[in-house]
């Protein structure tokens, strides 16, 4: 415990610190190494992450020079100038004088940080910090140079010559710095690379800055330094000691001071196996198991073997990676109790193990290249997860684990991606495999109710009336097997006097069939299925048979079921196609190229997914339809949209008011034809004629260009491209869970949604996306990069700027576009086809027939009427309009048809030198929240590289870095204006002191 001796001797070394310059010069070496490192050496603005890690990554090492100058001369002084004679002569006790000196450098090394405290204001000034990890690193850079300096203070006991010290001080320091570092973890395999870690300052500093405390590594820092402190006291007492002295009494003060010191550092050890006492401090707690992971692992009726292989020799980069992702694997044990089992191999030491990851799971060594000073070779090495439960698995790959930035050409920073998220979803997935298999109302909460609206015998077509007795046949199949949660019910709307027909036009759009365009018997044949919640209209199915009607009633009891994939239907516009080489048969005919695959790939990791071209209706299990970049959609595949909503369904629009083209040469926009314009009017939504552009903008890196005389020379150039728009913080709706996981989103060529209230008196509209308030409007937009001679984006804004919507969403009674179906309408047109086609073959047999015919010429026109509509009432298809859709139904509109295209996730992707996954997890979020399950939502969206800087001008970094420059100097001069205050006030203490005894 401190005494008030020690502090008088730690202010009195403070005020000689700054009674020189040797303070000062400290403090303006830190922060100018500092800033310099900051945004220079780690080239903070062209990072594009907000946060102050460049600063904390450095100062591991910077810490060793500081602390040995900083040290060198607190006990050597003394021994040089004789007065640690004087000292030992003092009553003060030994430990008081260690105290006090190393109170004093550690105070000084305080100030040095408080004076940093500019960076991560300037940060957060910019952008959305966490400051959790600046907390943390602030504490971590605490401990850490409190056992530099103890090492420092312990050194400068040992020798008179302050050069020596230092040495001796940075060589003691590096030595406990590079035992976890990589020069040597790299070189043994992960067992012995853990131990080396965490006998290494900077790895446990590393895991501290990251944000999570762990009393490990904070204890691990306090018993170096009270080691270290302890044997400077045991040093200083050696001094003292003479050479005729107690012998025995010496030895047995040095065991005494050993004891102490090994056990401080040997408890290191047993407190490696406690790992329950850690802090995570990030916000979300991004390194903890979430209690949502914790209620899927509760879900688990049958043990869950989650397996992590990695190989002894990897990749540097994925190195550091395992033994964070073997304690969080740890932790998954933990919260599945007894249920999940965890294991850590090593596949290479286990032939057998290998062998069944190789032929059954299809897990396989990925090779990397690496290279040392020596040499450059190949490492096939394992980085994989696997999740089994059941029968069914899911393997993730290092491509799925970990997420990768490129700095600059040759700097890559690797990270985890996300992997709570990755490993519940896994557990989600499988979970929901392995239930599957089973009956669908294992997984219905709530009884469910089939009520089916057929007419009666009469009425009905022969085909209609031979379904009714395989349908009876299904639903008793299926009651008998729900364990009393399926009911049903066959009624004809049309009995007493139609009650019911009316009901169901007026809560349900339930319209009457018709089996051609001009037939004038209605009937109804409607399957409803509903659980008092929700009501799901099905289909009726191809066939008219008993597995025809199961399989169509099974797929709709999946929207009322907890626990399956999510079913998402998408639609993306067919590529056009190419055009055949001619004349080279030999050569290889292009490809059609589909500018949606990586939604496709992306989604199809979480949910099941299946394209759709809406020629059909939508399948019935779907759960959230996503219509992407529609165009020239016809009224058949419109129709299909507008029931599916009718049904409940949810719909999501990504549409904006121009189709862009981008070609190696050129980058066009011309306005588009979606089909869909009057069908969103008629929902109260537009998206209006104009193009949005924003200083507000994702920074890209585009193809200009640029002449040199008579020469034009294309080049990729980084510059702001206003047409890019970035949804700022506060664009996003933090009331919905769709968006408030949500940290950024860039819409590429995106147009302003308009709702339009009055229409809207039957349900609710919610703004979900908006610009901030630099955007305007460009009606004629030219979308190629510009750039001038100075290679500056001349883009001003040319209109008002003010907030925009992009996107809303629209909840509740919806009304359907339609009258009639325009299938029907197909139908008749097909079949009028067909008949022109047989009259034509047949023209020169008819007109040979009339020769012979005795003069009795027919119309054939008139012929070929009668034939059409017969034809038609023949046709045996069958259609209805939903006219009104039950309060489920959602209609959501994004207005850019391109923020999902590969094209424009490309050009984001190569401007932030990492994979953009912000587009994915709005849509991941939709089909979640569409289904009522948005327990992976508030997980979604962590990532190490989410939190990206708005784009500033050069004017505004120089700004910025100018004012922390300024800052630093004014922060120094105030310490020493602080300094003189104070020793000014003590100077007149003494004169008023020595005035009274005169």
């Amino acid at each position: 415990m401190a005494t008030s001796t020690s502090f008088d001797i730690a202010r009195k070394e403070l005020a000689l610190f700054f009674s020189s310059p040797i303070g000062y010069l400290f403090l303006a070496v830190y922060l100018g190494i500092t800033l310099f490192v900051f945004f220079w050496v780690e080239q903070f603005f062209a990072r594009n992450i907000a946060d102050v890690r460049p600063m904390f990554e450095w100062l591991p090492v910077l810490l060793i020079f500081l602390a040995a100058a900083l040290t060198m001369r607190t006990w050597s002084d003394e021994r040089r100038v004789g007065t640690i004679e004087f000292l030992s002569t003092v009553p003060v006790r030994d430990w008081e004088l260690v105290l006090g000196k190393f109170l004093a450098c550690l105070l000084l090394l305080v100030i040095a940080l408080a004076m940093t405290l500019p960076l991560p204001i300037t940060v957060a000034a910019l952008g959305n910090i966490d400051w959790g990890p600046v907390f943390a690193g602030y504490v971590a850079s605490v401990l850490l140079g409190a056992a530099y300096i103890a090492i420092g203070v312990f050194v400068s006991s040992r020798s008179e010559n302050q050069i020596v010290a230092l040495i001796l001080s940075v060589l003691a320091c590096s030595v406990f710095y590079a035992v976890g570092s990589p020069f040597l973890t790299e070189l043994v395999n992960n067992e012995t690379a853990d131990v080396l870690r965490g006998l290494g300052s900077g790895s446990r500093f590393e895991s501290i800055t990251r944000g999570v405390v762990d009393f490990r590594d904070l204890y691990f820092y306090v018993s170096v330094t009270l080691a270290f402190l302890a044997l400077n006291v045991y040093s200083l007492r050696q001094m003292g000691w003479s050479d005729s002295g107690n012998a025995t009494k010496h030895r047995q003060a040095a065991i005494l001071l050993g004891l102490l010191a090994a056990n401080l550092l040997i408890a290191n050890v047993w407190l490696n196996y406690v790992k329950v006492l850690r802090w995570d401090v990030t916000e979300g707690d991004q390194y903890s198991i979430s209690d949502v992971t914790k209620n899927q692992l509760a879900q688990l009726t049958e043990p869950m073997l989650i397996r992590g292989y990695f190989s002894a020799k990897t990749h540097p980069l994925l190195a550091p990676l395992v033994p964070q992702l073997s304690d969080l694997l740890a932790e998954y044990e933990l919260s599945g109790r007894n249920v999940v089992r965890v294991e850590i191999i090593d596949p290479t030491e286990d032939p057998a193990l290998e062998d069944e990851a190789n032929s059954k799971y299809g897990i396989r060594p990925v090779p990397f290249q690496v290279r040392d000073r020596h040499e450059a070779s190949l490492v096939n090495s394992y980085f994989n997860v696997l999740v089994s439960y059941g029968d069914d698995y899911e393997v993730l790959g290092f491509q799925d684990l970990i997420e990768v930035k490129a700095e600059n050409e040759f700097d890559l920073d690797v990270q985890l991606k996300n992997p709570e998220y990755q490993l519940t979803r896994s557990v989600k997935k499988v979970r929901s495999g392995f239930r599957s298999g089973g009956s669908p109302f294992d997984f219905v909460q709530q009884p469910v109710r089939f009520t089916g609206y057929v007419s009666n015998a009469e009425k009905l077509p022969p085909e209609l009336e031979e379904g009714r007795a395989p349908l009876i046949s299904a639903l008793e199949a299926l009651q008998a097997g729900a364990s009393g949660k399926f009911d049903w019910s066959i009624i004809d709307p049309e009995a007493d006097d139609g009650a019911v027909a009316e009901q169901i036009a007026l809560q349900l759009g339930l319209q009457p069939m018709a089996a051609s365009l001009f037939d004038v018997n209605r009937f109804y044949f409607y399957l409803t299925l509903t659980d008092d919640r929700i009501v799901v209209t099905l289909p009726l199915p191809d066939s008219l048979d008993v597995d025809g009607f199961n399989r169509v009633i099974e797929e709709g009891l999946q929207r009322f079921a907890t626990g399956l994939l999510t079913s998402v239907a998408l639609y993306s516009p067919m590529p056009p196609p190419q055009p055949p080489m001619q004349n080279n048969p030999y050569m290889q005919q292009p490809q059609q190229i589909d500018d949606f695959r990586e939604i496709y790939a992306s989604l199809t990791e979480d949910f099941d997914v299946q394209k759709v071209q809406l020629d059909t209706a939508v399948p019935t299990d779907t759960d959230l339809l996503v219509v992407a970049r529609p165009s020239a959609l016809s009224r058949t595949q419109a129709f299909h949209i507008d029931q599916f909503l009718m049904m409940g369904g949810t719909v999501v629009v990504a549409s904006s008011a121009y189709t862009t083209t981008l070609t190696q040469q050129a980058m066009t926009a011309i306005p588009t034809n979606t089909g869909l314009d009057d069908w969103l009017a008629h929902h109260g939504i537009e998206i209006e004629e104009a193009m949005l552009m924003d200083s507000n903008n994702s920074s890209l890196a585009l193809p200009v260009t640029r002449r040199v005389g008579p020469i034009s020379i294309q080049e990729m150039r980084m510059f702001d491209y206003p047409f890019f728009v970035e949804i700022p913080s506060d664009g996003f709706n933090q009331d919905n869970p769709i968006t408030n996981s949500l940290n950024q989103l860039s819409l590429p060529w995106s147009s302003p949604v308009k709702v339009l209230a009055e229409q809207q008196a039957t349900r609710t509209a919610t703004t979900l996306l908006r610009t901030g308030n630099t955007t305007w409007r460009d009606s004629a937009p030219e979308i190629m990069p510009k750039v001038d001679e100075s290679g500056v984006s001349p883009y001003f804004p040319t209109a008002a700027q003010s907030e925009e919507t992009v996107g809303v969403l629209v909840e509740g009674r919806f009304t359907s576009f339609f009258d009639e179906s325009p299938v029907l309408e197909e139908a008749v047109a097909a079949a009028a086809s067909a008949e022109n086609e047989d009259d034509d073959a047949s023209i020169d047999a008819t007109e040979t027939a009339h020769e012979h015919s005795n003069g009795h010429f027919h119309d054939h026109a008139e012929d070929g009427n009668v034939e059409l509509t017969d034809a038609v009432d023949e046709l045996g298809t069958v259609a209805s309009v939903i006219s009104q859709s039950p309060e489920s139904a959602r209609l959501i509109v994004i207005g850019s048809s391109s923020f999902l295209a590969d094209s424009a996730l490309g050009l984001l992707a190569s401007s932030q030198g990492q994979r953009y996954t912000a587009s994915t997890q709005l849509v991941a979020n939709l089909a979640d929240w569409a289904v009522e399950d948005t327990a992976l939502m508030s997980i979604r969206g962590r990532g190490h590289f989410s939190r990206t800087l708005p784009p500033l001008t050069n004017t505004d970094k120089q700004v910025w870095e100018y004012t922390n420059y300024a800052l630093a100097l004014l922060l120094i001069a105030a310490t020493f204006a602080a300094n003189a205050f104070v020793r000014s006030q003590r100077n007149r203490r003494y004169r008023s002191i020595f005035g009274d005894a005169a």
